[in-house]
């Protein structure tokens, strides 16, 4: 089953806001075992509406709408598709009632054009939004079910999973599709394909392999659909097993979610507190870090020691040692490790110095050098890396490569 996405807005086209909406109903339509065969932004203009649907009904199952719905003049959506499948607006009570507790609930009158938010296209089915004052509203035509939600993302969201979810699940046979995700840490995908490419070249038939990069991180997706998926969890059992045994040191989970998440479940459970010292990375690491709920259980602090002045007063990096070594070295970084350590009382630490760019390098020591210290103080692991890209990726990858170094010498990984 093929399904497209289409969100509406000028504010997208011309940049105003970035489109989170479709990568999210994306993902949640993979899920289901649909494939996402195309997603697109239009303007809310009648025209670019109604050619929009000419080309996809009949030719695609499903087509998933956002935005267009609001109560102002500029927001045409509702006009254009009660013209397109036929009839008039009409009010609907039950929607109505739904706005109008709505506005109960927040001590707020009901007035003219909130209440115009209840009328509906007659040729549709209402999707109540439980959350805003915009119904979804519910097409079919030619074969298409064509579904137009709100574009704003925490009325959609609920939307989608309440309504039209269990709507296709009733309505569709859909084929029933399990994904598996392994987190690889530290390998890039290149080099990850050719350290596993006989494990993957015996896979089964009905389960496939997607590589899914990121900076400093390759999740590995495995899926299977139809009649293998009623055995899944043997054969997904059986496959990670597998590939445990050859690529272990480099799985950071054996399911979809952030280096920085697992790394905090760890620190937690060892009870080991945790501080950073950085330089080049500005401060995203503790970013990252402080991002994860309940991270104050492990986390005491960060210190951003960007100058060789805050290195030495801060953190105390002997001057000699950044005369002589630099400071992006493997001196610096060790002893910004014992600084962090000792001032901040922690357990463990992870530290960074490099240069980011665009300026800065030199031949000896080029932009996306970056040295990475991780350990406590008397037992430190540094490390040198050459990374490429701009600053801000840099940056990330030199983010990422930490916590996976700091997490590898929790489980006693580093020698």
């Amino acid at each position: 089953m093929e399904v497209s996405i289409v969100t509406i807005g000028d504010e997208i086209l011309i940049g105003q806001i970035n489109d989170t909406n479709s990568t999210w109903i994306a993902k949640r339509m993979t899920g289901l075992g649909l494939h996402v065969c195309e997603t697109v932004s239009i303007s809310d203009h009648p025209d670019q509406i109604r050619s929009t649907l000419d080309r996809l009904i009949g030719n695609t199952d499903l087509v998933l709408m956002t935005g267009g719905l609001g109560p102002t003049k500029d927001d045409l959506t509702k006009e254009t598709l009660s013209s397109y499948f036929g009839g008039k607006l009409v009010i609907n009570e039950e929607v109505l009632e739904t706005i109008r507790k709505f506005f109960q609930l927040r001590g707020r009158n009901l007035i003219e054009s909130n209440r115009r938010q209840a009328e509906v296209p007659e040729a549709c089915r209402p999707l109540p939004n439980l959350h805003g004052t915009a119904p979804g509203m519910w097409f079919e035509k030619a074969g298409t079910i064509v579904v137009s939600m709100p574009g704003v993302p925490y009325e959609m969201k609920p939307m989608v999973d309440d309504q039209v979810i269990p709507g296709l699940k009733d309505q569709l046979n859909i084929p029933k599709l399990i994904h598996k995700t392994i987190m690889t840490h530290g390998v890039p995908e290149s080099y990850l394909a050719e350290m596993i490419e006989e494990w993957e070249e015996a896979l089964p038939e009905c389960m496939k392999l997607a590589y899914l990069p990121r900076p400093g991180i390759v999740r590995l997706r495995l899926t299977v659909r139809g009649k293998c998926a009623e055995e899944a969890e043997y054969l997904f059992f059986e496959k990670t097993e597998a590939l445990r045994k050859r690529i272990g040191d480099h799985i950071f989970a054996y399911e979809d979610t952030l280096l920085e998440k697992v790394l905090g479940e760890v620190l937690k459970q060892k009870k080991v507190s945790l501080s950073t010292a950085e330089s080049c990375t500005g401060g995203n690491i503790a970013r990252l870090i402080t991002s994860v709920p309940g991270s104050s259980a492990y986390f005491k602090g960060s210190v951003i020691a960007y100058s060789d002045q805050v290195k030495a007063h801060l953190l105390d990096v002997d001057a000699e040692t950044i005369s002589k070594n630099g400071a992006v070295s493997q001196e610096v970084v060790t002893s910004m490790i014992q600084g962090a350590c000792a001032k901040l009382n922690t357990d463990v630490a992870m530290a960074t110095s490099g240069i980011a760019g665009p300026d800065g390098g030199t031949d000896e020591k080029p932009v996306g050098l970056v040295w990475i210290a991780v350990g406590d103080r008397e037992n430190v692991f540094s490390k040198k890396f050459q990374f490429g890209g701009h600053r801000e990726l840099v940056i990330e990858q030199a983010s990422i490569m930490a916590m996976g170094l700091l997490l590898k010498h929790l489980k006693g990984l580093l020698n």
